[in-house]
């Protein structure tokens, strides 16, 4: 049996437990449960902290998790990455005190406050910086304002937050971050099933299929509008001059895919949902 580790609360679990329902998977009802087990499909799942998950996969006591590239590398747990997960992405940037710092070689000497002191260590001693970390699990942009650090390292989306508390971002980007599938060790029974799985359901979060008629002689027209993954399906009408199209198209393209397709002059343009999917 297939043991997965899954985030029980955060910004990444909502997200995990959706996508493993649409995969096919036995989800928990409760938000209480810790344990569930899905006999059908051969897995069970653990709801565990998501700081925790990496350590609990990199042990071997888990076969599998979802947890962020960030905690990943802040365990330093022998655990792999697998595979992206196109959900949770963020970015990890060092702020300071507005015009005292411009660039990474100015953090020699200083504290620099994170709730990620390994992920940040790491990255300071790989750029040759001798900085002295500050752990703080919360309210980092405070810890400046606070006496506690003289700089941040931090997830960043907008710089509001920062800004608010007299900061602005400098440097290097620290991390690009997003949700990630690990694993213990390669080749774990019931692995590939839960990849491909979540896979067609990325595909269908980012794909539509379209249908549409056209005239014939346009065809190669089309194509260059829609070439779908391998191909168009071209299927003939009754009406020997017309054909049938279906094509897969990505999901942000679809209205403007459409508007030139209506001006080629494809007409009876349908656009629908793929629920599941194995390219």
């Amino acid at each position: 049996m297939l043991r997965i580790a899954v985030p029980n609360k955060g910004t990444l679990s909502d997200t995990a437990v959706q996508m493993l329902h649409e995969a096919g998977y036995a989800t928990r009802r409760d938000p209480k449960e810790l344990i569930v087990s899905d006999h059908r499909n051969d897995v069970e799942f653990f709801y565990l902290r998501p700081r925790d998950i990496a350590t609990y996969v990199g042990s071997g006591a888990l076969d599998v998790g979802v947890t962020g590239r960030d905690l990943l590398l802040d365990s330093h747990s022998t655990a792999v990455e697998v595979d992206e997960l196109d959900f949770g992405a963020s970015t990890f940037r060092f702020a300071g005190p507005i015009g005292r710092f411009s660039a990474l070689s100015e953090l020699n000497g200083v504290r620099v406050a994170t709730s990620y002191s390994t992920l940040v260590s790491d990255f300071l001693e790989r750029e040759g910086v001798n900085a002295s970390v500050v752990h703080l699990d919360g309210a980092v942009e405070s810890a400046v304002r606070l006496g506690v650090a003289d700089a941040v390292a931090d997830v960043v989306e907008t710089g509001t937050t920062l800004r608010k508390q007299g900061l602005e971002i400098f440097g290097p980007v620290i991390l690009e971050s997003q949700a990630v599938l690990i694993a213990a060790a390669s080749g774990v029974d019931g692995l590939e099933t839960l990849r491909r799985r979540l896979q067609g359901v990325m595909v269908a979060h980012q794909y539509v299929l379209m249908d549409y008629d056209l005239p014939a002689a346009l065809i190669d027209d089309a194509s260059r509008i829609t070439p779908g993954l391998e191909s168009p399906t071209v299927s003939p009408l009754r009406d020997s001059e017309w054909v049938a199209v279906r094509v897969m198209v990505p999901r942000n393209d679809t209205n403007h895919v459409m508007d030139e397709l209506y001006r080629l002059g494809a007409r009876a343009i349908l656009v629908s949902a793929i629920h599941a999917a194995r390219i």
